[in-house]
């Protein structure tokens, strides 16, 4: 396994040369550079607060951050790929910046062969599953459709049987 910590995502952001994403909603009064619509440049603890904020917003909801934070993972994913197609040593001086923030089970050797792989596998985009959210007593709650978690993960865990 492998996991980053959430003090990472600057760090990684910049090590990428920062992640151009259109701004998805107003954050007017929490950061008044991210202005919906607009296309930015996010850096350091900028994207950090792009992807993590909730509380201010017009829609504060978990769906509304998640779509951002998948918005930002396809950009990032997108400018990790020409880093490493770029740069020869990105992958040894990532591997080495990012050390501190990584937790795994995996030696070092196996992580930069896993970085090297990276490269070479067919991002396919983050899996949502079909669902509504309610208020509940204290908490906004979220019920998924029975039926569309159940064909999700036969559609992503299983091949058809001949």
């Amino acid at each position: 396994y492998i996991s980053l910590t959430m003090d990472s995502v600057g760090v990684l952001n910049d090590l990428a040369g920062g992640v151009e994403v259109e701004v998805l909603h107003d954050f007017k009064g929490i950061d008044d550079t991210l202005v919906k619509g607009e296309k930015v440049i996010l850096r350091g603890e900028h994207a950090l607060t792009y992807i993590r904020t909730r509380a201010g917003l017009e829609d504060s909801t978990n769906a509304t951050r998640m779509k951002r934070q998948q918005q930002y993972v396809n950009a990032l994913h997108s400018k990790l790929k020409y880093c490493i197609e770029n740069d020869n040593d990105f992958i040894v001086n990532t591997s080495l910046e990012m050390a501190e923030y990584i937790v795994s089970d995996r030696s070092v050797t196996q992580l930069q062969d896993l970085m090297e792989k990276f490269n070479n596998y067919e991002f396919t985009g983050i899996l949502n599953i079909d669902g509504e959210a309610k208020v509940g007593e204290e908490f906004l709650e979220f019920y998924p459709d029975e039926n569309a978690l159940k064909k999700l993960v036969i559609d992503t865990f299983y091949l058809p049987q001949e």
